[in-house]
């Protein structure tokens, strides 16, 4: 049966890189619902380091890519509601300094980026790609104090719990304590996340529409999974219809 571990940030991947099979990474706001939501539109996702808006642009035209923009105000952007109307078979570079930077600290392990918006569905494709016998490592992105050190962030251990909870199998000690923890949220995870440290911050720099949109739980049937570089939908019609063990 699968193994679930679910530890926090890079510090998480390092501890699980020779050992896993498969790594979710979660950073509910905003890249992996920014990521889901472009999916749904048809689109892929390159992963760039947080820097200098220059970078971005220089990487972008070297892969045929358009660079999100640092301003949530403009589109696109980190923000969801700036994704809605991406064109179709759009190469969107999506600098991140959280999200972004642990989708590429993962090596040649594959990689799949979840958030509410799409657990079920990531589960499921996780599922398939560690096999029966295989270590799935669910990472928690979190947040930054301004000294630099990880801040954990609500949002995720709960985004995290909605994967581990639709993987099943047999979580490790911090895996089962995420997945009861969104189970306990239940009606109220709404709430709890629009009250968190991160949806506040949210809320009073004018983006309370980029809650509701990462709230759509499980709304998006997109899997997204890291290949060469940028994240695509390997969702597979038959992965829900095979319940977790």
């Amino acid at each position: 049966m699968v193994r679930v571990v679910c530890e926090w940030d890079l510090a998480g991947i390092e501890a699980w890189k020779e050992r896993a099979d498969v790594f979710v990474i979660v950073d509910v706001l905003s890249f992996s619902t920014s990521v889901s939501v472009a999916l749904d539109r048809g689109a892929t996702v390159i992963p760039f380091p947080y820097g200098d808006a220059a970078a971005a642009e220089r990487a972008a035209a070297s892969l045929g890519a358009v660079a999100a923009s640092k301003d949530r105000t403009r589109s696109p952007s980190l923000s969801p509601s700036s994704l809605r109307d991406l064109p179709a078979n759009t190469r969107l570079l999506l600098p991140s300094p959280n999200g972004s930077r642990l989708s590429l600290a993962t090596g040649s392990t594959p990689t799949f980026c979840a958030s509410l918006r799409n657990a079920q569905a990531t589960a499921a494709a996780a599922r398939r790609t560690a096999g029966a016998e295989g270590v799935i490592a669910v990472i928690p992105a979190g947040e930054r104090w301004d000294d630099g050190s990880l801040r954990p962030a609500l949002e995720d251990w709960l985004g995290a719990g909605a994967v581990i909870a639709a993987l099943g199998g047999i979580p490790n000690a911090e895996a089962d304590l995420a997945a009861s923890a969104f189970a306990r949220a239940d009606k109220r995870l709404g709430d709890m996340i629009r009250t968190s440290r991160s949806g506040l911050e949210l809320s009073e720099r004018g983006f309370a529409a980029d809650l509701d949109i990462a709230l759509e739980i499980d709304s998006s049937r997109t899997a997204p999974r890291l290949v060469d570089g940028q994240y695509s939908n390997d969702a597979r019609p038959s992965d829900l219809a095979v319940k977790a063990p």
